[in-house]
């Protein structure tokens, strides 16, 4: 249970630095609007097994779990990249 929290966490996380930078996008240059589409992708996928994850009915293994954080971390990292362009 302590693996699926974490997940959770993680997404929650995502969806708080997302909508930051969703909102600053309308200053971004095109290469970052093209990395945050990208990301976008990303992030449906995340979400669609963060609700799968979350359905208790739904027997989730601990690989399905361990994927979709590799997922989350990577979109972390995005983000920041992202963040970083729109700081400058």
């Amino acid at each position: 249970m302590e693996m699926k929290e974490e997940f959770n966490k993680l997404v929650e996380k995502l969806r708080t630095e997302r909508d930051e930078l969703n909102l600053k996008m309308h200053l971004a240059s095109m290469e970052a609007k093209k990395e945050f589409e990208v990301a976008e992708k990303k992030w449906g996928q995340l979400k669609v097994k963060a609700s799968e994850i979350a359905d208790d009915a739904v027997e989730t293994s601990e690989e399905v779990i361990t994927k979709s954080k590799i997922v989350g971390e990577e979109l972390k990292e995005t983000y920041k990249r992202i963040a970083k362009r729109l700081s400058e």
